[in-house]
Parts: structure tokens; sequence; C-alpha cells
């Protein structure tokens, strides 16, 4: 089928071959097969199927948030009561809070609840313009309960409207059940990796990297049985303090590296040299009530393609409104509106290895498309929600 979509204000997008955001005055797109096969009519003798009036509205690309923790069973409001009454992140998490808390409700939970659950979750997400999501495992840690997350990530992609791109990311904490650490590391290595690997059931690995967590070692050999088992590399690092982790991501040639809130110039510079798309999270600091803010304008200066993520999940940040996170990118991350743009559109598609097919409005990109009832891109963090977002588009279907 052959859709037209006419009466639009103008097209609005980043273009990679020019390196910048462009608006692009036409007169109408066509869509076939979920792709958008011309811009444009320029009198060809299209036979059409489906028109569809947008209504004088600007059209961007769809938003993708490549780095949410979607797949949980319960909230976590008694550990945002306690940040509230002064304790840390590291101290919830060392008092059965945090993480392992996330872990209890997910191993108590059958699949079909989960499922249903993450459906609820993304019919919301949906509305606020995210046409395609990156989400990871990683609340429970066995075997079985990482199977059961990752079925679920699989299930989503039948069930939801947008697109769900798997990360198995088991080395997110230790079970409190597994006293070796490094007994823990051989399971995800030598069981864990390889099973997921069989079941095909990820296309992305990730690590938390960080002091108290997983160390350079135990990461490196993570990786290593990762990439011998064709999964590809995402890594949480610098987050609480500044574990040179930005320079071990550009070693291990990972795809995106995020949080970086204390990464240093030596390490964003070894990150850009090898590649590394530097996601950050501006929506964690805001809900943890932390001062600083990861410095997206040092990253882009030591050459960095920087995203933009919501980091989704229970206990540290609730927020999945991409155009909340583009604000908060450009109030406190140094970021311009453009590069804000651009880092939830072309950028983000990077970060979950998508640049060729999603991120931009160009012919033979899938058409996941929103509708802005806007005059310009500044007015998407200005309203600070997603208001003005008429319709949204995912391969060539209103969602």
């Amino acid at each position: 089928m052959i859709t037209k979509i006419y009466n639009i204000k103008n097209i609005t997008t980043y273009d990679p071959i020019l390196d910048k955001i462009v608006v692009e005055n036409t007169d109408s797109i066509i869509i076939e097969n979920g792709r958008i096969i011309k811009i444009g009519l320029e009198d060809e003798d299209w036979i059409i199927n489906h028109e569809l009036d947008a209504q004088q509205t600007i059209i961007t690309p769809g938003f993708i948030d490549s780095h949410t923790h979607l797949i949980f069973a319960s909230n976590r409001s008694d550990d945002f009561s306690n940040r509230i009454s002064g304790k840390s992140y590291i101290e919830i998490a060392e008092s059965g809070g945090g993480i392992k808390s996330s872990i209890k409700s997910l191993r108590n939970i059958s699949k079909d609840q989960l499922l249903d659950k993450c459906l609820k979750d993304i019919n919301n997400i949906v509305k606020t313009g995210t046409t395609t999501i990156e989400a990871k495992s990683g609340y429970g840690l066995t075997l079985e309960d990482e199977i059961k997350s990752l079925e679920v990530i699989r299930d989503l992609n039948e069930e939801s409207t947008i697109d769900v791109v798997s990360t198995f990311m088991g080395a997110h904490d230790f079970p409190l059940e597994i006293n070796n650490k490094n007994d823990y590391v051989n399971l995800i290595c030598n069981e864990m990796i390889p099973k997921v690997a069989a079941m095909n059931l990820a296309e992305f690995c990730d690590i938390f990297c960080e002091k108290g967590y997983f160390d350079h070692e135990q990461t490196r050999k993570i990786c290593n049985s990762a990439k011998e088992h064709n999964l590809k590399i995402k890594l949480h690092i610098d987050e609480f303090e500044d574990f040179n982790g930005a320079y071990l991501a550009g070693e291990l040639k990972a795809v995106s590296a995020d949080h970086l809130m204390k990464s240093n110039s030596k390490g964003l510079m070894h990150m850009a040299k090898n590649g590394v798309v530097a996601t950050i999270l501006p929506g964690t600091t805001l809900f943890l009530g932390l001062d600083t803010y990861a410095n997206g304008r040092k990253m882009i200066e030591a050459g960095c393609d920087v995203a933009l993520a919501s980091d989704y999940n229970p206990g540290s940040c609730t927020i999945y409104s991409i155009p909340i996170v583009m604000a908060l990118s450009c109030l406190y991350c140094g970021l311009s509106i453009e590069e804000a743009f651009k880092g939830v559109t072309y950028n983000a598609a990077k970060a979950i290895n998508r640049q060729d097919s999603i991120g931009v409005v160009k012919e033979n990109y899938f058409a996941d498309l929103l509708f802005w009832d806007i005059n310009s891109i500044a007015e998407i963090p200005y309203w600070f929600n997603s208001d003005k977002l008429s319709m949204v588009m995912k391969k060539g279907k209103l969602i």
C-alpha cells in the first residue's frame, strides 16, 4: 500500500551529509511498506492508496530512547522517600533498597504479568513521541529470570506498536545469594551469555562498570564473552565518580557509553577516537536531586557524538518523556536545541546501531514520524512536554 502525507508545514530533520539540522519545505511524503520512498511528488505518477492530511504540522523523525530499564515489576517509591530524607543512592542500595528490591519483585512476577505491565508503560511512552526504545534486562540476575526478562522484550516487539531493542544486562549488580563476585562473573560469561545468544534474545550486552559494582577486569571479561557470542557492547560508566570508565569504553570499542557525569577529558577523547557514542541521562540527575549534570558540551568538544536518553527505571528515573530530557540537556548539560534534537534522533539511532534506517526523515528510511503543532523545533523543549504532538507514526501507520 502507498500512503501520501500532504499539507505539511515543513520537515525538520538532521541531515548526515550536510551535518546539520535542515528545514525542508515540501508538498508531500510518499510511503510504501513502512518506508519513505519519496519526499516531494515532482509530478511522478503515483498510485496512492491512502492519503493523510498533516494539517500544516511540522514533521520530524520519531524519537529514539536508547537507554531504558523498562523491564521492571514494581515501583520504588520508598527509595524516593529515603532520598528525600537525605540518604544517597548507594546508602539505599546497601540497606536492601535500590536495584536489589527490584530484583526481588521481578523474580516473584510471572512473565505474562510482566509483559502486561510493560505494555501499559509503552502505551504511555508512545504518547510522548518515542517510536523506538532500547530495553535492558538486569533485574533478575539468575539465568532463569534474565531469560524471562529478555523473552518479555521479544514479546513486546510482537505486541506493542513500537520497536524494542533488546539488551542483556546480567551485569547490573551482584545477587545477594552469591558471595564471591567472580563466581557471578563466571556465571554471566559461561552460562548466561551463551544461553542468551543461543536463543537470539539480545543484540547488546551492558555492564554497570562502577566502583562497588563491576571493576575493569570483570567488565573486560564479560565484554570479551559477549563479543565471542556476537553481542555488541554498551556500558554504564562514571556515574558516581571518575572510575576511568570512559577510557575503558574506548578501549573496548563499545557502541555507546552512558551516564558519564564524572568522566575525564582523556577518557572522552578516547571514546571519540574509537567511535563510542556518549549517551547522557539528565533525567536521572534531576530525579536523584543531584547538582552535577553530565557536561555534554565537554563531550562534544572532545569529539564525541552525544545522544540523549531517559534512563527510565523504577529507582533513579521515572521520567520517560524525551521532550523533558531535551529540555534538561539544554538547561543543564550545555547542549543547544539543535544538538539536543540530534541527540534524540540521529545520534540516538547510532547508539543502537540503527542510523541507516531510523533517526532522520529521508528516502529509504522507515517512516517513523512525529507531527508537531509548532513553528520550529525550539518549541519541543520549550513546552517541556509533548502537548504539541498531534500524531505519531510508526513505519507508515498512525499509532
